[in-house]
């Protein structure tokens, strides 16, 4: 009888592999398309965010290009 019990561990396995591997190969196509809508809507509301506050969120000094000391400046000659 233990013999028995032995052999069914295995039985037991096989079955559970089985199941398992009917539903990891079951067809996932149906939740990929709404995820990448989702994805496409948060790149789209992450790109209207972003432009605008960017350009008025900069303080004035940042937005204005630093003058450059020119050559003629900043030589001595005499």
């Amino acid at each position: 009888m233990a013999a028995l019990a032995w052999l069914l561990i295995p039985l037991f396995a096989v079955v559970g592999a089985a199941i398992w591997g009917s539903w990891a190969s079951r067809n996932k196509t149906i939740g990929d398309v709404a995820e990448l809508a989702g994805y496409a809507r948060f790149r789209d509301a992450m790109e209207r965010s972003h432009a605008p506050a960017s350009v008025s969120a900069r303080p004035e000094h940042e937005t204005a290009p630093a003058a450059a000391p020119t050559p003629a400046a900043s030589s001595t000659s005499g």
